[in-house]
């Protein structure tokens, strides 16, 4: 992130705005599409930093992109103020950042688990459960991932938190060790 104190507290502003206006869950759709836009197209965000184009060129961009989405007015508001402001450039962190907060009010935690092959839906649901049961006032959001450089097992993400039991990481313990060891170096 560029300037995340920045980000916060526009992020906050429009949460805030969002809740007084009774508009956060259309808020939330205009932000998710904003930053799924800037993540998926680098043009995109790159334009959105280019000092060359001026600020009302960059509007009339990012709203031309966002037409077929339907914005609500609030979001169109934000834009313009952002605009005005100069600060345009820093709409994906934003973006982003609205969207962790909106999490935070909800109580909505992302779990990230990555294993060495897919995982059946059943699996799923049983992990889904098991960690559902440490947490049970939030809503929990799997989400899953393939890395067969694991080898076995899997590696869980929990906001900053990580549970590491992959095969690679237990082959990785065990070298380690073993290159640890000085006794065998004075045989």
């Amino acid at each position: 992130m560029q300037n995340p104190r920045l980000a916060t507290r526009y992020a906050k502003s429009l949460l805030d705005l969002s809740v007084e206006q009774n508009s956060l869950e259309a808020t939330l759709k205009d932000m998710q599409a904003l930053h799924r836009i800037c993540t998926q197209s680098t043009d995109f965000a790159l334009m959105l930093k280019s000092p060359v184009i001026n600020g009302d060129k960059k509007a009339s961009i990012v709203f031309e992109v966002l037409k077929s989405y339907n914005i609500n007015p609030l979001t169109t508001a934000f834009i313009n103020l952002l605009v005005v402001k100069g600060r345009e450039l820093n709409l994906p962190e934003i973006a982003e950042t609205f969207i962790e907060q909106y999490n935070d009010l909800k109580n909505i935690r992302t779990v990230t688990l990555t294993t060495a092959a897919p995982m059946s839906d059943d699996v799923k649901d049983s992990l889904l459960g098991k960690i559902a049961g440490y947490m049970p006032k939030d809503t929990i959001n799997l989400n899953t991932t393939v890395d067969e450089s694991l080898i076995g097992g899997f590696v869980l993400e929990l906001e900053n938190k990580l549970y590491d039991a992959s095969v690679k990481k237990s082959l990785n313990d065990v070298r380690t060790k073993l290159l640890d060891y000085t006794y065998v170096t004075k045989m």
